[in-house]
């Protein structure tokens, strides 16, 4: 799954105080920071909304809001990432869109994600303009260009095609490998 030699679901399996130890290899202090966090992710020439993105995902993972991201909050968000119910994922891909926290989603603010995501993972497969039209031609039933919590979670469920689309595209698998393993330097195998 990932570049790394090591997918989540082996990392997950493994015994605890070696992921732990793992994480304090990569962050000595025991608390990433989002500088810490765009470095690891190597965002030096990434786009403005590739790096909003990132910022997004951070203040998400970053559940007491002290600016870091601990050990716990990060097995927190494995946890949800990975063995989390379909209605807690969507929760917090809704946060992640939120980006103006105003409680819905507009169709600027999903094609911010969508791009940006697009940018990190280098995989342009389909518009995102395209991608935010099918959602909204979907879900948004009262046709105002936005889309509350529950319009976004029943919408989702109710059509399957655009749950898998969700959770391709806000798979954050690399993301938290590059968090546990450390980024691979140019040349490391």
């Amino acid at each position: 799954m990932g570049a790394h030699g090591s997918n989540l679901d082996e990392i997950l399996a493994e015994d605890m105080h070696h992921w732990y130890n793992k994480f304090m290899r990569e962050s000595p202090s025991g608390l990433i920071t989002l500088f810490e966090l765009k470095t690891m992710l190597q965002m030096q020439g990434m786009t403005e909304e590739a790096s909003s993105y990132v910022d997004q995902v951070f203040y998400t993972f970053d559940m007491d809001g002290d600016g870091y991201i601990d050990f716990v909050e990060y097995i927190a968000a494995v946890s949800l990432l990975l063995k989390g119910e379909i209605n807690q994922k969507l929760k917090w891909y809704f946060k992640l869109f939120d980006q103006d926290g105003n409680g819905k989603i507009d169709k600027e603010e999903m094609e911010t994600i969508f791009k940006a995501i697009q940018d990190i993972t280098r995989s342009y497969d389909v518009p995102p303009e395209e991608i935010v039209t099918l959602i909204y031609e979907r879900i948004d039933v009262n046709n105002e260009g936005e889309l509350t919590l529950e319009e976004f979670i029943t919408g989702a469920k109710e059509h399957p095609d655009i749950m898998e689309m969700l959770t391709k595209m806000m798979d954050l698998t690399h993301v938290l490998e590059i968090i546990v393993n450390g980024q691979k330097k140019p040349g490391q195998a």
